[in-house]
Formats: structure tokens, sequence, C-alpha cells
């Protein structure tokens, strides 16, 4: 079963939405809204007041409005009689003014309390007759020349004098242009004639002068060519003339080249077979000579490895009997010191119960270093007892060995070529020779850089034959 509204509810709800709507479409007739070009001037039982850009309730029988426009009022200002100048010349101004209310409220107050009740056209009379006298103020005051050539400076003058009434008014003045000056007796007209006689005299001279200075250039311009053409044509005889010389000189000149080339070819030619057989003997007798240098640098080499060989067996010498035979002395040396070092050692720390045993080895010792040192004596007095013939033998029944040392490399070698130049005694088998017979002579030197003894002050100290070696003082015994 649907749900049923009273018909008593109904009505009452309609009626509430009639009431609603003829409230809101009172309110809206009641409310006025003033738009951005216009004013309302809202007066009556709650004063007067000014409405801009924004909407207020007018309420019916005890207020009521007026709308005033704020947008720009252009019209001429014309005046009909003649304006007289400072000069007494009566002219005919027209000019444009553009007017508007200013925009706060006590300029809109005072522009109501004038123009309210007016319409537009009424408005526009009362400023233009204002405007009118003022124009007629200032133009009393220049000349025409002054009115024609600055119409700014009448603007501005204009603006300047209007404002203060127009203030009074609750206006302002936004522009003021003049768009036309004239007379009657053609002042205006006669006084440009000057400049535009002055502007016709000088364009008829401009003209002379330049139709003068035409015909000058063009006369000069016609000389010129006649001259340069003149030039031209004495330039191009001469350059001809001169083009034939150049051509008989070049083929001069090709003639005299080709004959010298002919003969320059035939000298190079003979100068080249000539020097192809000088040249065939000189690399003869440079193969011979680089023969001669082949031969004498394996000469040389062979030199060399001898010499090396000589090198190494008398380092092997002194690497095998001469060194071994020091570092066994010192060896020796070094035993005996440290053996002596020790019983000492072992003797002094056994002293208190060994020391007869201990005394009776030192004695055993010291004996035994006595005898060897009695023996080298002896040993000593026999060299002492060599002369110089016993020295020369010794050194003479060693040279087989050493020059057979020093001769060992050649055994090596398994063939020798010997490049005989001329000269017999400083080549061939006799050069080798005479080479091992040089370095035996070396040897008493290497004795000398071995032992660091001059051998001339060695054999100075040797007895000579005949004499005898003292004898040598005995130690006294202890």
């Amino acid at each position: 079963m649907g749900f049923h509204i009273p018909l008593e509810v109904e009505v009452v709800v309609g009626l509430l939405v009639l009431v609603i709507l003829f409230a809101f479409t009172a309110f809206a007739k009641l409310y006025r809204k003033a738009g951005p070009h216009e004013a309302l001037v809202v007066y009556g039982f709650r004063g007067t007041r000014i409405v801009k850009g924004k909407g207020t309730v007018v309420i019916p029988m005890i207020e009521n409005f007026h709308e005033l426009s704020l947008e720009l009022m252009s019209f001429d200002v014309a005046p009909k009689q003649d304006l007289y100048t400072k000069q007494g010349v009566a002219v005919t101004v027209e000019a444009v003014a553009q007017i508007k209310v200013k925009s706060d409220n006590e300029s809109i107050m005072t522009a109501s309390e004038q123009f309210l009740t007016k319409n537009p056209i009424e408005r526009e009379g009362l400023i233009r007759l204002v405007m009118e006298g003022h124009l007629r103020g200032i133009i009393g005051q220049l000349t025409v020349e002054e009115i024609v050539k600055q119409p700014e400076m009448v603007s501005d003058r204009m603006r300047s004098t209007c404002a203060e009434d127009m203030s009074k008014m609750g206006l302002e003045v936004i522009s003021f242009t003049i768009k036309e000056v004239r007379d009657q007796n053609e002042y205006i007209t006669n006084m440009g004639r000057p400049d535009i006689a002055r502007i016709k005299r000088d364009a008829d001279v401009a003209t002379a002068e330049a139709e003068r200075d035409t015909a000058m250039r063009r006369a000069i311009a016609t000389r010129e060519a006649a001259v340069a053409k003149a030039q031209a044509d004495q330039e191009r005889v001469l350059a001809e003339t001169l083009s034939q010389t150049k051509q008989a000189e070049s083929q001069r000149d090709l003639d005299l080249k080709k004959a010298e080339y002919t003969e320059s070819v035939k000298k190079q030619q003979a100068t080249a077979d000539k020097a192809y057989e000088i040249q065939t003997n000189v690399m003869q007798q440079q193969l011979v000579v680089e023969a001669v240098k082949v031969q004498r640098a394996e000469k040389e080499q062979q030199v060399l490895v001898q010499e090396a060989e000589i090198s190494r067996r008398e380092k092997e010498l002194i690497a095998t009997v001469l060194k071994p035979a020091e570092i066994e002395r010192q060896r020796i040396e070094a035993l005996a010191a440290a053996e002596k070092q020790r019983l000492t050692l072992e003797a002094e720390g056994k002293a208190a119960s060994t020391r007869n045993q201990g005394e009776a080895e030192a004695e055993i010792i010291f004996k035994k270093g006595e005898a060897e040192a009695k023996a080298m004596n002896v040993k000593a007095e026999a060299f002492q007892e060599y002369n110089q013939a016993a020295v020369i033998d010794k050194l003479i029944t060693g040279m087989p060995e050493i020059v057979r040392a020093l001769a060992a490399p050649l055994a090596q070698v398994d063939r020798i070529t010997v490049v005989s130049t001329g000269d017999g005694k400083t080549a061939g088998v006799n050069k080798i020779t005479g080479d091992i017979a040089q370095m035996a002579a070396q040897v008493p030197a290497l004795f000398e850089a071995l032992s660091g003894m001059n051998m001339q002050e060695l054999m100075s100290k040797v007895r000579t034959i005949g004499d005898k070696a003292p004898k040598p003082e005995a130690a006294p015994e202890s």
C-alpha cells in the first residue's frame, strides 16, 4: 500500500513555493546593480550614496536612484564666431575634446548636482560653452604662426586652463586636439608662400647645378675615354711589338739551348764512357785492397784470439798456482794461531790441577815452532846462497813452461793463412814467432805485476857469482 500525501499539505507546500518565488522576484526588482561604466546615485530615507561596480537594494516609496554615466564624452569645439589672434587676424578653429566624469565619489556627487537632470545634449552644450570661452582667450594670446606650427602647445594650454573649471563640475579633460585652422583673408596660405618660393628657388638652383655638374662630368668622361682609348691603342701596338720581340728571343734561346743540350749530351756520353773505364780499373784495385783488408782483419782477429788465450792462461796460472799457495799459507797460519789460542785457553782453564802437563805440551809446541823457524832460516840461508847465475837458471828453466802455456792457443788453430805485403821482416811466419818471443819477454813484467816486486831491485840484491852470503847470527838461547 503506497504512501498518500493529503491534499491540504500539497496546497500548503504550493503556496509556500509561490510565496518564496514572489519574494525572490520582489527582491530582484528592488536590487539595483551599477556597471563599470556608470554610477548609481541613490537618495531617499537613508540619505544620498554613490554605488560603483556593485549592487544595492533600493526600497520603493522611500528611496529612489539615478544612473550617471562615467563613459568618455567626445564632441567638437568649433566656435561659430571668428577668433582673433594676437596679430588681430580673424581665424576659425575646429577642435575635438574628450571629457569624462572623474571616478572619485566627491566628483561624482558634484557632477550629479550639475548634470543629473540634464540630457546628454544639454550637458554637452554647457561644457562646449566653457571650452569655447577658454579657447577664445588662448587664441588671443598667440600668433597665427604659433597656432599653425605648434598645435600641441595650444592643446597643452587648453587642458591646463580648463582643468580648474572642469574640476568644479566634477569633470576632467582627457584630450584636446585641434583639427583645423583657417582664415578668410588667406593669411595662412600666404604665410607659406615665401617658404614655397625659397624651396622652389633652391630646387631650381639645385637642378641647374646638377645639370652643370652632369655636363662637366660628361665632358670629362668623354675626354678621359678618348685619352684612355689612345693610350690603349699605343699600349696595344707596344704590346704586339714586345710580343713579337719576345717570340723571336724565345725562338733564339730555344735554338741555343737545343745546341747546348746536344753538345752537353755528347760531352756527358764521352765522359761517361771514360769514367766507366776508370771506374772499372778503380773497382778492380779496390777489390784487391779489400781482399788484403779482409786477410789483415782475419789476422788481427787471430791475434786477438791468441792474446785472449794468453790472458786466460795467465789468469789460470795465477788462480791454480799462486793463489792456492797463498791461501794454503794463510790457512796454516790461521790453524796454528787457532791451535795456540785453544791450547792457551785450555791451559789456563786447567791451571790448578794440570799445570805441569800444560807446561810440557807448551814446551813441545814451542820446540816444534822453533824447529820450523830454524828450518825456515836454513831455507833463507840457502836462498841467500843463490847468486845471479842461480836466479837466472830458475828463470830460464821455467821459461819453456811459460812459453808452452802462451803458445798453447796456437795448437787449437787448424790453419793459418799468411798474407805478405812485400816486407819479409814484419810479415809471414816470422811475425808469429816474433810475437811469441815478445810475449815471453813480458814474463818479468807479469811477475812484477803479480808479486808487486821490482825485478831489477830483486836482481840487485842477489849476490854476484863468487860472492858468499854472510852467515846469519845465531839467536840467543833463552
